[in-house]
């Protein structure tokens, strides 16, 4: 049984910082990242790491936020730096292995202005 369980989240002022991380069981994935979903959007990449270490960011993030991978651990995390109030949104582990993909139940993120 596939679980994603995200931790991390929380209120921070413009200018700061949160690290999400993901721990991931039942599966070594192909490639894990996060999403995020503001109110009133759709949900959004964020960010992705193929298990070759392959990374790719949204454009808006590109320069603030750092997405690793532990393989040994299963886990994937988001260092976010510079938030900004339009980082404000659920954030959302997901993984994915053949032509399956995954999700965590989100994780909440708020930035204030």
């Amino acid at each position: 049984q596939v679980q994603l369980v995200e931790s991390g989240g929380g209120l921070v002022q413009a200018g700061g910082s949160l690290r999400l991380s993901c721990a991931a069981s039942g599966s070594i994935f192909r490639i894990m990242g996060w999403y995020r979903q503001a109110p009133g959007k759709q949900r959004e990449l964020v960010a992705s790491i193929t298990s070759s270490g392959i990374t790719n960011y949204e454009d808006s993030v590109k320069g603030r936020f750092t997405i690793s991978r532990d393989k040994a651990k299963n886990t994937v995390s988001l260092q976010m730096n510079s938030l900004k109030p339009e980082d404000t949104a659920v954030y959302y582990c997901n993984a994915g292995v053949g032509y399956y993909t995954y999700w965590g139940q989100g994780t909440q993120v708020t930035v204030s202005s």
